[in-house]
């Protein structure tokens, strides 16, 4: 269910009825990942969207620096201090709101340059409430962490042209200082483009992002004129166990990169970023059989990358689609990060009249797979998904969504 303005206030109203007024709302879209699985630590290519299903943040700013949170989706509170004198620390109790915390101590440092003249940052009373599934791989932390942003500067005086939509330099900042706060404060070694998707999407479009020099760009996605849409399907499974496999999959990428660099002696060779498939082919019989198989995933899926750019500016969406079953099979087979659940979902998707293509998206070993769909296929891709009888299981269609704002 998407969270409604009068929803989010009236929960404002109940939390803090002492500060009932003159509250805002800043809201950020969650994501979800079109193509290019685990390739940003290796250097490559991503091609996410913002979708319509995010988080909201309805907040007062404070005259000092006390933030006071609720989380309506928890039912729990959690308090701390901006002020610069006083340490910003983790709440073990209230794990959630680190990523507030995060995101506070990383403004208030001002090192990204978002506050100026000296602003210091203020403090708020918050509620937040969300509408991506929690540990189904559509970023709902990233989303989190946007929102945060966006209320603490508003809440310090930050205008709104500074937040809005064409304001690229700054929404860029934003991002970069949520993957900080995710990063070094709440200890999560994610890439950049949770944090770029749910800043700089735009509706209708896609963002490919080049994850070794963080440039982005929107690449137009008019689904609804092709009469086509994306459809979600949560598979229930979460991903709270997954850090270990994900771990491990990243040495053996990194380690492949230092294998390759060594066997064909180029030392500008620093990640797989740099390989292509003829040097990959080259030097297979030096690399252990997992080394290469998750090589030669990364390597195509890259590749993948710039034909789904290429075909979405094409209009070749059938071309799309083939390109997504493709990659589905390489995360499956090569980097063996897919479950029986997703498996079985795109098998599903794959038989059903009117869908063009069907992948896992996010890290896998659960979440969801991602459907390109003919508008008059959804009810029966729908249907069939909910046949498989996934405990906690649901399907949803999202669009491609504007970046995160602020509203009063």
């Amino acid at each position: 269910m998407m969270v409604e303005r009068e929803q989010i206030i009236r929960q404002f109203e109940l939390a803090f009825p002492d500060a009932a007024q003159d509250v805002r709302i800043a809201r950020a879209p969650g994501r979800v990942n079109l193509i290019g699985e685990h390739t940003d630590y290796s250097d490559g290519f991503v091609l996410p969207l913002a979708i319509d299903r995010g988080v909201s943040i309805a907040f007062r700013p404070r005259a000092d620096g006390l933030v006071r949170l609720y989380s309506v989706d928890y039912c729990e509170r959690s308090e701390f201090a901006v002020d610069p004198a006083i340490r910003i620390e983790r709440d073990p109790a209230h794990s959630w709101s680190d990523y507030f915390r995060g995101v506070a101590l990383a403004l208030r440092t001002d090192e990204y340059c978002l506050l100026g003249d000296d602003r210091p940052l203020r403090g708020v009373d918050a509620v937040i409430m969300g509408d991506v599934p929690r540990g189904s791989g559509l970023s709902s932390s990233a989303a989190f962490e946007v929102a945060s942003a966006l209320a603490l500067l508003s809440a310090s005086g930050v205008p709104f042209s500074g937040l809005d939509m064409d304001a690229v330099d700054s929404r860029r900042q934003i991002a970069f200082a949520c993957r900080k706060a995710e990063n070094s404060f709440v200890g999560v070694g994610c890439g950049i483009m949770d944090q770029m998707a749910a800043t700089m999407g735009r509706a209708s479009h896609a963002v490919f992002i080049d994850c070794r020099t963080e440039h982005h760009e929107l690449v137009p996605m008019p689904l609804g004129a092709a009469g086509l849409c994306l459809v979600v399907f949560d598979t229930g499974v979460k991903r709270e166990l997954a850090a270990s496999p994900y771990n491990l999959r990243r040495r053996q990428v990194e380690e492949g990169a230092k294998l390759i660099s060594a066997a064909l002696g180029d030392p500008g060779i620093r990640t797989l970023r740099d390989v292509s498939r003829k040097q990959l082919d080259a030097v297979r019989a030096a690399l252990p059989t997992t080394v290469s198989e998750r090589c030669e995933y990364v390597v195509e899926e890259n590749e993948r990358v710039v034909d789904a750019v290429r075909a979405l500016r094409m209009g070749d969406y059938s071309l799309l689609g083939e390109l997504m079953y493709l990659s589905h099979e390489g995360l499956r087979d090569l980097y063996e990060v897919s479950c029986m659940e997703l498996d079985a979902a795109v098998h599903t998707a794959r038989a059903t009249p009117g869908v063009l293509g069907a992948r896992m998206t996010g890290a896998g070993f659960g979440g969801c797979t991602v459907n390109l769909v003919a508008q008059e296929a959804v009810q029966a891709l729908v249907s069939r998904l909910s046949a498989l009888g996934f405990a906690d299981s649901w399907a949803f269609a999202v669009s491609a969504s504007d970046g995160g704002k602020v509203v009063e």
